[in-house]
């Protein structure tokens, strides 16, 4: 089965090689065994050439926030994808960097023996950049293959706005797509001349990452990375510590989803952002297994309504979690993709939020509160402290609280700029989700993306919508939640 057509393109237009040593899957983004349409094309195009399938996993220094958390995330998932790919006919190849620019010419080296190059396209932080940068100078076809949602990135035909528009638009595209589903197993049944071995010239000078010692022994601390921000004690990354999750979610938390995910002390949410982000884990896998355990077929879907419920027709839980799966997820995505200039920028936000705030500019500030103070939640709010300390302390945040943090930071800052800088910054270098399209929304719609002008207007925040610790404490379980982030703890 191919994959649909609207998922692949071209970054270059070298020739193809059928005469090449092997097909090379690089993979950079979607980094899974399973439901990836880009391995999936990838097993196809060995096929056809009837070559071996060399799949290369690279891990390098040079990217902002580069810390231990972020590489043992990575390089855990790289254990799983070894196990994984050691029984099935491929080469698989990791590598991590061990010194900045050490690997800049590997890719290059392996193409050049290389049929052709099908890599992951992702629309955001700097693997955009990286293939802009390397695709004209392989000595290869460069093919990019979509796996990032439910929605391939292509299909919408406009940036959307407002979370109705898009739900109304996604629900009269959804079950076409549904019937594109990426193989559970793209390896499964297939039959691959094995390559003997990596060229020598390139095994001897990168070799390939030694997993076990950089997770078990020193091996990490010896990368000049960021080995302040820690590995998470609580979350594990790669496809198994996922596939844990997603049976634990659609088999238990599910139940409680819809009454208690906002609250804290209840931790009623699939804790999966973190693995969805780094590819570990893919959307379409995610939403098969929960209409499976919703027993839904594609006649009980009502006409496109833009509602987050009454669409599906499942339980609520079931409803309001693929809302946030295939409405708000997925609407990162298509802004990312469709403005990739200024997704991440200031400017990308709404002209009534940015008027709004403009106008409040003069207001003084009830508090005022430095990066260094907020980074070590030195505030006066022992709500927003204990938010901050579960950021730095497990690499995650509580949905809910990630809002109220971020309407905080907007509060205590001396410019809405400022507020966002430092939320991007915070986000982006403790949390295992960070530098993901999905938390670039949750972040901008702090400052009014995708939301509505909100009357009365406030101090500050003008029409944006206002959030308050005090209010949160009064509607919220939150109780454990703050002794467990304690400052004390």
């Amino acid at each position: 089965m191919a994959i649909p057509t609207i998922r692949h393109t071209h970054a270059n237009d070298h020739a193809v090689r059928p005469d090449g040593d092997y097909v090379l899957y690089w993979m950079i983004a979607f980094r899974r065994s399973r439901y990836n349409f880009s391995l999936q094309h990838a097993v196809d195009r060995a096929k056809q050439f009837g070559k071996p399938l060399v799949i290369f996993e690279p891990l390098r220094v040079r990217y902002s926030w580069a810390s231990d958390r972020l590489h043992r995330f990575v390089i855990e998932g790289m254990r799983d994808n070894a196990a994984s790919f050691a029984k099935k006919p491929v080469t698989y190849f990791p590598y991590v960097e061990p010194r900045p620019g050490d690997g800049t010419p590997l890719l290059h080296r392996l193409a050049e023996r290389a049929c052709t190059v099908v890599a992951d396209e992702y629309p955001c932080f700097f693997l955009p950049h990286m293939i802009a940068a390397v695709k004209d100078r392989i000595p290869a076809r460069l093919e990019l293959v979509d796996s990032n949602g439910v929605m391939p990135l292509r299909r919408p035909d406009r940036t959307f706005t407002v979370a109705h528009s898009y739900r109304r638009w996604m629900q009269k595209n959804v079950l076409d797509v549904l019937m594109e589903t990426p193989k559970e197993d793209p390896l499964g049944g297939v039959k691959l001349p094995r390559l003997e071995k990596l060229p020598v010239k390139i095994t001897k000078r990168w070799p390939a990452a030694d997993l076990e010692n950089l997770l078990d022994g020193d091996g990490l601390s010896k990368i000049p990375i960021d080995h302040t921000v820690v590995p998470s004690p609580t979350v594990r990354g790669g496809s198994v510590d996922a596939g844990a999750r997603l049976n634990r979610f659609v088999t238990t938390t599910i139940d409680v989803y819809n009454d208690d995910r906002n609250h804290p002390d209840e931790y009623a949410t699939s804790g999966l952002s973190p693995h969805l982000h780094f590819g570990h884990l893919s959307a379409h896998e995610l939403v098969l297994r929960l209409l499976e355990r919703e027993n839904w077929t594609p006649d009980k879907a009502s006409p496109a309504n833009g509602k987050n419920h009454g669409f599906w027709n499942t339980s609520e839980a079931a409803e309001a979690f693929l809302d946030q799966v295939l409405t708000w997820r997925e609407m990162g995505f298509n802004l990312s993709f469709r403005q990739p200039e200024n997704y991440d920028k200031f400017e990308s936000l709404p002209d009534w939020a940015k008027a709004t705030l403009a106008s409040t500019l003069s207001d003084p500030r009830p508090e005022t509160y430095t990066l260094d103070q907020l980074e070590a939640a030195e505030t006066g709010d022992e709500i927003w402290n204990a938010a901050q300390r579960e950021i730095v302390r497990t690499g995650v945040m509580h949905n809910y609280m990630r809002m109220l943090w971020g309407k905080k930071i907007l509060q205590w800052t001396p410019t809405p700029q400022i507020a966002l800088d430092i939320m991007i910054h915070l986000n982006n270098k403790y949390g295992l989700d960070g530098r993901d399209p999905n938390s670039y929304n949750g972040i901008f719609w702090v400052l009014g993306r995708y939301d509505r002008a909100w009357g009365p207007k406030r101090p500050i925040f003008g029409s944006v919508r206002y959030m308050t610790s005090d209010s949160a404490q009064k509607k919220l379980r939150l109780k454990s939640y703050l002794r467990r982030f304690s400052d004390v703890n």
